[in-house]
């Protein structure tokens, strides 16, 4: 980040604007790198700055294509600050930025990238979505990932593949407790085992964990929406082996997420006896 300041002090806006705002944008990327491992919103505030400025001389007339990179990055940038806040102004903005990105990152033109943002917007409108009381915002999210899918598919990119499913699958079952429906929770189950094929414990134990337990969930309100009387105790048995994992790996907030899951799962399972 030093050597980025260092560099704006002889790549000047007016000796060189397009270098300067390349400067302003690998600027950018440092200080959000840095800013996702604070609790503090500062480093992400200096981020979203820095893109800001690179924006004025990386315009869509000049560098089409950068000045897209530099929105998405910003997307970014306000959609990590946005899901820290109670407010979704941040996650607002970040939602046009993607989507002007998107008018440059075409699918044609590059289809991968095309695909990332796709991704990107689809976060942020879930997470708009978590905040209102409606299902447009989470229904668009789903669009959105089915969109990436198209492209982020499992035999080009089977890692970011699996990320996206286990994305698509947070935003289905949002919107299957929200409409108590089984079809949502069903395709959410289905995304969900889907990432885990990839997501192994042996490759991204982490990644597992947070998958399974998830699965896990989403199984466990299925049958309760279907009024079912079905044996979960092997549920309850996978949530623990996931819950281990991320105690072991020192994830204490991701710990306490595998603790309601199980808590949820043993409810369901008490529900069944009465």
């Amino acid at each position: 980040m030093a050597a980025y300041r260092l560099a704006l002090e002889e790549r000047t806006r007016e000796r060189d604007p397009l270098d300067w705002a390349s400067t302003q944008n690998n600027l950018g990327n440092a200080l959000q790198a840095l800013g996702e491992r604070e609790n503090g919103p500062v480093r992400l505030e200096e981020a979203v700055a820095a893109y800001s400025l690179a924006l004025e001389e990386r315009t869509r007339e000049r560098v089409p294509l950068d000045w897209a990179m530099t929105l998405n990055n910003l997307g970014n940038a306000l959609g990590i600050l946005g899901e820290r806040e109670s407010g979704t102004a941040r996650l607002e903005m970040a939602v046009i930025a993607y989507r002007l990105a998107l008018e440059e990152w075409t699918r044609k033109r590059v289809p991968l990238d095309w695909a990332m943002i796709q991704h990107n917007l689809g976060n942020a409108l879930q997470a708009l979505g978590e905040r209102e009381s409606g299902t447009a915002r989470l229904n668009d999210a789903v669009a959105a990932y089915r969109l990436a899918l198209g492209e982020r598919t499992r035999d080009r990119v089977p890692f970011k593949w699996a990320m996206t499913q286990n994305s698509l699958g947070n935003a289905l079952l949002k919107l299957g407790l929200r409409n108590r429906g089984s079809a949502w929770l069903e395709e959410a189950a289905a995304a969900y085992r889907l990432a885990l094929a990839e997501r192994t414990l042996e490759q991204a134990p982490l990644d597992w964990a947070v998958t399974t337990l998830s699965f896990c969930l989403a199984l466990a309100f299925l049958t309760e929406c279907r009024s079912q009387s079905v044996d979960l105790s092997a549920l309850t048995v996978q949530a623990k082996s996931a819950r281990a994992v991320l105690i072991k790996g020192g994830h204490d907030v991701l710990a306490s997420y595998a603790n309601h899951v199980i808590a949820e799962i043993d409810r369901i399972i008490a529900a069944q006896s009465h």
